[in-house]
């Protein structure tokens, strides 16, 4: 029998707030432990939250960034369960009236082709402390540096259905919070992380299947990972007759394969009531308008522009459009360089290339995109080569200096005085007579595999200084 995969995410998305939602505890990552809880945080008797409005700024603009309802009354709730590092015994998080509602994302896969994911909500809560098994013998501890730390669950329809498009929707969800401003995305810090809800039907049912929920995954590649096991898994069971059962999972990464946690609770089991402390709130439509005013050049805007303005493909203006401080960069380079293509090239293959290799992110990048345009321009003119050209980056990624100082240090200018070249291919016409007599005796389709053995002979005297347009010219008047 085959399968199809209904998958929808729950992502966790720390707020970029520099106090917590209801305390005035810093957020700020790797501080020592239990060094950034206070009386409200630690939930000591008497202490009353109070909500952090910045907050509930960057929510209405995530919402507004999707184009989703906006809920102008949501309330907090009191989601009751027990855990070590939630010391009040519930989580103040929303349920019936979230602060954004209904929206649509648009993701675009690896061929070009785009998919609309519908998205049920996203709703304000505190996060969690965090359990530390490490450092303890047969015990654990508890941080709660992290408990109280803004977060907005943004949750998907059950419409995705591969792994590629979980994928997809995530790396696109990033790109538009870093946008935005609301969140650093940080997946390895804990500011970006993902429940998975999945299950599988007979192609061709309307009816979904039993559903599994991994928690807490925390990468895209192992976001990708955790959805290829558990459809193997469940294949497996429903291929031999057996029923999946509802519950919730966790990924291990080391062993590829998801485990079970618990049973998998239901919104009785959490005994939610309105949060008795907190008042509903309220937004008005000049709060509102304030913050679309606020909103930036999202991604798939910027993407457009891309391709209307710089004459670039989809998948190239996607690629550069996906991290406002790559598109930033690329676009400083294209202005300055004067060939947005060319510029396009260089950032996505050789800058990105060699920034994937040292691990290092755009925003260390120590080739400033001055420097970048300087060296594209030398190109365009002719002062260099391609070849050349690679040489001349590597030498500014070691903090040599720009294009032009690099060029001149070492000599690299290219070789374009006629004078200069006409000798160096007639030397070498004169040094290989046997090649010119083949050459010449060769039919059209030939000669034009036996004039790279020339043209290398020339680059080789100047020592890949010669300009290859004009020595072609002159080893074709030059061979006749």
């Amino acid at each position: 029998m085959h399968f199809e995969t209904v998958i929808g995410l729950e992502v966790h998305l720390q707020l970029a707030t520099q106090s917590k939602i209801f305390s005035g505890s810093a957020t700020a990552f790797g501080a020592e432990p239990n060094t950034q809880a206070s009386a409200v945080d630690l939930a000591m008797p008497g202490m009353l939250p109070v909500l952090n409005e910045q907050a509930v700024r960057f929510a209405v603009m995530f919402g507004l960034g999707i184009g989703a309802e906006i809920g102008r009354r949501s309330v907090f709730d009191r989601k009751n369960y027990f855990y070590p590092d939630l010391p009040k015994g519930y989580q103040i998080s929303q349920f019936s009236d979230p602060v954004v509602g209904r929206g649509t994302f648009e993701i675009q896969l690896e061929d070009g082709s785009t998919r609309e994911i519908g998205i049920t909500r996203a709703h304000l809560e505190e996060d969690a402390g965090k359990s530390l098994h490490e450092d303890f013998h047969g015990c654990s501890g508890i941080d709660l540096n992290r408990a109280g730390t803004p977060l907005l669950e943004i949750v998907t329809d059950p419409d995705i259905r591969s792994a590629e498009e979980a994928v997809a929707y995530l790396k696109a969800l990033h790109s538009l919070v870093t946008y935005l401003g609301i969140s650093d995305g940080n997946m390895a810090e804990g500011s970006m992380r993902c429940d998975i809800n999945i299950s599988l039907r007979p192609v061709g049912s309307d009816t979904l299947g039993t559903r599994a929920e991994i928690k807490n995954v925390n990468s895209f590649r192992f976001v990708e990972k955790a959805i290829q096991h558990e459809i193997e898994r469940q294949s497996d069971i429903l291929e031999d007759g057996g029923k999946v059962v509802q519950e919730t999972r966790l990924y291990d990464a080391d062993r590829n394969e998801t485990r079970p946690m618990r049973s998998k609770e239901v919104a009785n089991d959490y005994r939610y009531f309105p949060e008795p402390d907190l008042l509903p709130v309220e937004l008005d439509d000049a709060f509102i308008e304030e913050l679309r005013e606020l909103l930036p050049e999202l991604p798939r805007e910027k993407r457009a522009r891309f391709v209307s303005d710089y004459g670039l493909g989809d998948y190239d203006a996607g690629v550069l459009a996906a991290s406002r401080p790559l598109a930033d960069y690329f676009e400083a380079v294209a202005s300055e360089a004067g060939d947005a293509k060319i510029a396009a090239n260089w950032v996505q293959v050789e800058l990105l290339g060699r920034l994937n290799r040292d691990e290092k992110d755009i925003t260390d990048c120590p080739v400033p995109a001055p420097h970048l345009a300087q060296l594209i321009q030398r190109i365009l003119d002719n002062s260099i080569s391609g070849k050349i050209a690679k040489q001349v980056f590597e030498s500014m990624w070691n903090g040599e200096g720009d294009a032009d100082s690099v060029i001149a240090a070492k000599g690299l200018k290219q070789v374009s005085d006629s004078g200069e070249l006409e000798a160096m291919v007639a030397s070498v016409i004169d040094g290989n007579p046997e090649q010119v007599e083949q050459y010449r005796a060769a039919d059209e389709g030939k000669r034009k595999k036996l004039v790279g053995f020339f043209v290398g002979q020339v680059m080789k005297v100047s020592k890949g200084q010669a300009n290859p347009q004009m020595v072609n010219q002159l080893l074709a008047d030059k061979l006749g």
